[in-house]
């Protein structure tokens, strides 16, 4: 294999209704497998929809949130939300809700809510950034 080499992902397809999202994912595991650093996965536009706790697919049905999960957790792989598009979108941390006085939070374990100076930086810093 030639050098390894460090990887963002952006994510802009939802947890559901699109390829976009499972591509991703499955993306991200093989450059893992492959010996890459993912270091982190930037959900944005309908993408911040992978971090909503309360998505619950059918007993058939990949459960992609988990998924996620799994992946930073075994790997050390960030999942970031833009917060601003998760705000507009029903996705809220538990800091966000206390912030804007909502009596719930939605965020799921292991994501993050985030701005784009995250994602800013991720470009400047990682070998690569592949969006879906």
């Amino acid at each position: 294999m030639s050098q390894p080499l460090s990887y963002t992902l952006v994510v802009n397809g939802p947890v559901y209704g699109t390829q976009s999202a499972r591509n991703a994912y499955l993306f991200a595991r093989a450059l893992i497998e492959k010996g890459h650093t993912l270091t982190s996965i930037f959900f944005y536009q309908d993408g911040v929809l992978n971090g909503s706790a309360v998505t619950v697919p059918a007993n058939d049905e990949f459960d992609l949130v988990s998924a996620w999960q799994t992946l930073s957790a075994q790997h050390q792989v960030k999942l970031q939300t833009c917060v601003a598009a998760a705000l507009r979108r029903g996705i809220v941390s538990h800091a966000e809700s206390k912030q804007h006085n909502l009596s719930q939070d939605n965020l799921a374990d292991g994501f993050e809510q985030v701005g784009l100076g995250s994602l800013a930086e991720a470009m400047l810093t990682q070998d690569r950034v592949v969006q879906f």
